[in-house]
């Protein structure tokens, strides 16, 4: 299937419109419509989504699973009983139609929109499930059973853990590594050694086709490894990560989702780029090798090993963020180090409390 979401538009200008079935001559054939012609992807970036109109009779799914594969919205008030349950029931799902758009990126509306185009490409563009090597540096010996606990969510894909603890004993999380589910690998580094080489000793035990960082205080929904091959495998790219877009701010108790850089310029996912969020890097094994591992560094380890990857040609893809949330404390605390109060000036939506994503699938 080669329609992929990339150009994906958040913010539609446009309402809904109608997606029905021509028929051809005799009734014998046909295809979906919009607009009494094919849908045309790029045209349809600007709408909504499309209301699905069904014919009378069974006809062949292709074309709709296309437009759900490109990431367009799509909703009907009912399912014929020939559509298969899983679409069915994602297509008849129409909360997300329940928030009024208003034009701006601050609406709600078109979160709910993208969770909902989010749902329909999983179900457009299945994948095996990849062997993926999730690699963790930490400093913090408490902050480990937690994040062990959301690897273990991790749903549609094999995956093992590789532990750099820096300045940490084995015997400080001996207990959340014994009772973890997953294959768990770990390395021992001074607190001396800088924090890209840590990451890079423990990305030498790994084992899986593919390596996926993780830092120990965020948090991952149970589809963000699967969501992250998906896209490297629709994008054909190298390098893949996701935007950094919803930020837990602890001291201040709320919750920040940005839509646009410091300057003003969108930050828009579903795009070929050189920047992604650090925390989310996915590569191959063997494309981290052919890079040359993390820069052995303190700190901007994540922004120098994407342009590491930029000048060894690697084709670097920015999917969703929606399965993602960052923890931002004080910025001593931080190898990415900026005040609170840049989340908050950057912010296109605020709320108290935790409050991520829907595809987080958080309690």
């Amino acid at each position: 299937m080669s329609e992929t979401p990339c150009g994906f538009a958040r913010t539609p200008e446009k309402g809904l419109a109608r997606l029905h079935w021509a028929a051809g001559d005799g009734g014998a054939s046909g295809e979906w419509a919009v607009d009494g012609g094919p849908p045309d992807v790029p045209a349809l970036r600007p709408l909504r989504g499309l209301e699905v109109e069904w014919p009378d009779e069974q006809v062949p799914l292709d074309g709709l699973m296309r437009l759900a594969a490109a990431g367009v919205p799509l909703t009907a008030a009912s399912a014929p009983a020939w559509v298969p349950a899983d679409l069915a029931a994602l297509l008849t799902d129409r909360d997300w139609l329940a928030h009024p758009a208003d034009g701006t990126a601050r609406s709600l509306a078109d979160l709910r929109r993208e969770e909902h185009s989010v749902r329909l490409r999983r179900l457009a563009h299945p994948t095996p499930a990849p062997h993926v090597s999730i690699v963790m540096a930490t400093k913090r010996p408490a902050l480990v059973g937690a994040a062990l606990a959301q690897m273990e969510r991790q749903r549609d894909v094999t995956a093992e853990v590789v532990l750099g603890l820096h300045g940490v004993a084995f015997d400080e999380v001996r207990e959340a590594v014994e009772s973890c589910s997953l294959p768990v690998r770990w390395v021992e580094v001074d607190a001396s050694v800088p924090f890209g080489e840590v990451l890079n000793r423990a990305a030498a035990k790994a084992e899986g086709d593919h390596l996926a960082k993780w830092d120990d205080d965020d948090w991952y929904g149970p589809r963000h490894l699967a969501d992250l091959f998906m896209a490297m495998t629709y994008a054909k790219a190298d390098v893949v990560g996701t935007t950094a877009e919803f930020f837990y701010l602890e001291p201040l108790e709320a919750t920040i989702r940005r839509t646009t850089f410091a300057s003003g310029a969108s930050y828009p996912s579903e795009v070929y780029s050189d920047h992604v969020a650090g925390g989310t890097i996915m590569v191959s094994r063997s494309k981290f090798h052919d890079i040359g591992g993390f820069p052995a560094l303190p700190r901007a380890v994540d922004l120098e090993f994407l342009k590491k990857a930029k000048s060894a040609d690697a084709t670097i893809y920015r999917t969703h963020g929606l399965g993602y949330m960052l923890r931002r404390g004080l910025s001593r605390d931080h190898t990415w180090q900026l005040p609170l109060a840049h989340f908050v000036k950057v912010a296109a939506n605020q709320w108290r409390g935790f409050r991520p994503s829907l595809l987080m699938e958080a309690a």
